[in-house]
């Protein structure tokens, strides 16, 4: 896990840097840097507004005294997506809205519900209950 980590962190910004630099030269450095910019002001915002109807919902779930489980994965990815959009480049604002939107977030989810419980089965987590 820490190998594959690590070459993200090396391979991701590298990637981004050629794809800026080659977008940069074919429609030039001021649209470049506009789509940059863009990117990032839509993503706070979507990041906002799905964070706070995400907080809604689950303080409405937790009102009628049910325990918004689902909402804490959606949380999760709206965080993620949100931090990912905050760094420059096209493929982590790719991954970031994917993460955002409602209807691409459902897939993310149940993959990683899935992940996770394969994960619960096999060991690798451990759940202690009281």
């Amino acid at each position: 896990m820490g190998r594959i980590l690590l070459l993200l962190l090396l391979v991701v910004p590298t990637v981004e840097m050629i794809i800026l630099v080659a977008f940069g030269q074919w429609i030039g450095f001021w649209p470049t840097v506009a789509m940059v910019v863009l990117t990032g002001v839509l993503g706070a915002w979507l990041t906002k507004r799905e964070g706070m109807q995400t907080i809604r919902t689950a303080q409405l779930q937790m009102q009628q005294g049910e325990v918004p489980q689902g909402l804490i994965m959606d949380g999760l990815c709206i965080l993620v997506g949100g931090v990912v959009l905050l760094t420059p480049g096209f493929i982590t604002d790719v991954i970031g809205f994917i993460l955002l939107l409602p209807p691409t977030r459902g897939y993310i989810k149940a993959a990683l519900q899935r992940v996770f419980q394969k994960m619960i089965q096999s060991g690798q987590i451990i759940i202690r209950r009281p």
